[in-house]
């Protein structure tokens, strides 16, 4: 069977090309070995379920393990302590009836569990249900791990945070008395159990307190690095001789996407099978390019999937997260990360965010890029007169398939110019980068692409990378702070360009010296050319 990239539901070895997860598998072992509970809290399409269905498997041969999808539970489930009870026990049975043999030991608890179920005893709640739970651990002969995915089907439900209540007693006397429970209790989401306790209580002294406090810190590392990403491109290349260089093909990938699992198998499929066509002998190998990457990259921004439009919404369900992001990719905003804000608190939780050098950066390069196309698309951002000249003048900066970008920055200084030099300068500083991203982007836009180098951004400086049919053009963007700013800004600039092999590189000056002069000139340091446009 010819196996695929995946990046809708499971992924199964047999299937799917997959990163190798034994070393995360072992990790999480540790945990369960030492009889910690604990939650996986990880943004959309983390590879949370392909991790728990495969922890599942591994753990087979010590543990019996009852892995549990709260979807199924259904929403009307939480009406009440005796509709949840219920509904818990049927599933539970309903698992265990799909158990092998190691399970004929509590045969007669899983009985009795479908007999709760089909009689719909109205007197069933939480202390019976944990009663038979009870008696389910200490009948087996292997300890017991309970694994719960999709808890954000039960977020917004008091009756569920009083079933955690249950875990967490029952955790506590079997370190105190020695009770015979669960060996671990594993939840998975999106929402972590603070933040379901946060949208059900609005009172501020309970807003934190959750019965979730006994879990143990989760720092086990989901996200594919390079090495990971590698591995994973040398199973396809073993099947399909491309010749790729997978070293090279695996650092554009991780470079764009930070690991995000869905993003990278994303990739991968867009250049499998978009880029491909068909089965024509030979094609593998014109695709697995930097050519091909860039290609299946712009494809990727421009599609439609689950994991952007959770991205998109968030913003709207979120204002404090929408303005958040916004100060980080327009304004340069520094801000440092700290987890009691909500709105820190919100957009590390989605996966917005992360941390760098104690600070906030966007997650990954496609996140950020999709970010910027989705405030730089609004309605009331192209009906403003910037972007309406680059509409007019778009079809000159392109001659035989090359992008004059000299040309970019000249008319761009000229129409900013006339737009706004009787603006502020805070209107300036807060909008000038803005502008030119809303003047860059029809330009470029279906054929090339840009984003922003992170590591470089603040208040004062902004590197943009260009790419366009190959060719990639590197602009800073920055505030004027006096000669001796400008002079460190154009070394920066060269350490930048010395980085990307490239021997010419652009600035863009947003200066509010009185006596300055508008325009674009030439600056040679050595072997090296900058073409500065100045405002």
């Amino acid at each position: 069977m010819k196996r695929r990239f995946n990046i809708t539901g499971l992924c199964i070895p047999s299937k799917h090309y997959m990163v190798d997860l034994s070393g995360r598998l072992e990790e999480i072992r540790g945990m369960i070995d030492e009889g910690l509970y604990f939650s996986i809290n990880r943004g959309r399409q983390f590879g949370k379920t392909t991790l728990l269905h495969a922890l599942t498997r591994a753990l087979s041969d010590r543990y019996l393990v009852v892995h549990l999808d709260f979807q199924a539970l259904g929403s009307a489930s939480y009406k009440d302590e005796n509709t949840f009870s219920l509904a818990f026990a049927s599933i539970f049975a309903r698992n265990l009836s799909f158990a092998d043999e190691h399970i004929s030991e509590v045969n007669p608890v899983c009985q009795t569990l479908q007999k709760i179920d089909e009689t719909s005893n109205p007197d069933f709640d939480l202390r019976r249900l944990f009663y038979i739970l009870l008696a389910f651990c200490k009948a087996s002969k292997k300890p017991v791990v309970l694994i719960i995915d999709e808890i954000d089907s039960a977020s917004n439900n008091q009756v569920f945070l009083d079933f955690l209540a249950q875990l967490r007693n029952y955790y506590l006397e079997r370190e105190a008395l020695g009770t015979i429970t669960f060996q671990s209790v594993i939840l998975a989401g999106v929402y972590d159990i603070r933040n379901l306790k946060r949208k059900i209580r609005t009172d501020d002294e309970h807003k934190l307190n959750s019965p979730w406090n006994i879990a143990a810190k989760f720092n086990i590392r989901m996200s594919f690095s390079k090495e990971d990403i590698a591995d994973m491109l040398k199973d396809y290349e073993e099947d399909y001789h491309t010749c790729m260089d997978i070293d090279e093909i695996a650092g554009f990938i991780y470079d764009d996407t930070s690991g995000y699992p869905y993003l990278v198998s994303a990739f991968c499929k867009l250049i499998d099978e978009e880029l491909i066509p068909g089965d024509t002998p030979g094609a593998p190998k014109t695709v697995w390019t930097k050519a091909g990457f860039l290609q299946a990259e712009r494809m990727l921004l421009e599609e439609k999937n689950t994991l952007f439009d959770s991205l998109i919404g968030k913003l709207t369900d979120f204002p404090e997260l929408d303005t958040l992001v916004k100060n980080i990719l327009f304004a340069g905003t520094s801000t440092a990360y700290n987890s009691d804000l909500p709105a820190v608190d919100i957009a590390a939780m989605f996966g917005f965010i992360k941390k760098r050098q104690h600070n906030i950066v966007i997650a990954n390069r496609i996140f950020e890029t999709r970010l910027y196309n989705y405030y730089l698309s609004a309605a009331d951002m192209q009906e403003m007169d910037i972007y309406k000249a680059s509409q007019r003048d778009k079809s000159q900066f392109i001659i035989d398939g090359h992008l004059n970008m000299r040309r970019i920055l000249e008319k761009f200084t000229e129409h900013f110019h006339d737009l706004y030099k009787d603006s502020p300068d805070t209107f300036i500083e807060d909008t000038g980068r803005k502008f030119f991203l809303l003047y860059l982007r029809p330009i470029i836009n279906g054929t090339g692409n840009y984003y922003i180098e992170s590591q470089t951004r603040d208040y004062c400086r902004t590197d943009v990378i260009v790419d366009y049919h190959g060719e990639q053009f590197i602009i800073e963007t920055k505030i004027w702070h006096g000669n001796e700013y400008n002079k460190r800004g154009e070394q920066q600039l060269i350490d930048y360009l010395n980085a990307y092999h490239q021997t010419k590189g652009y600035m863009l000056s947003f200066n509010f010296n009185k006596k300055k002069q508008i325009g674009v000139h030439d600056i040679v340091i050595g072997d090296k050319v900058i073409i500065e446009a100045v405002v």
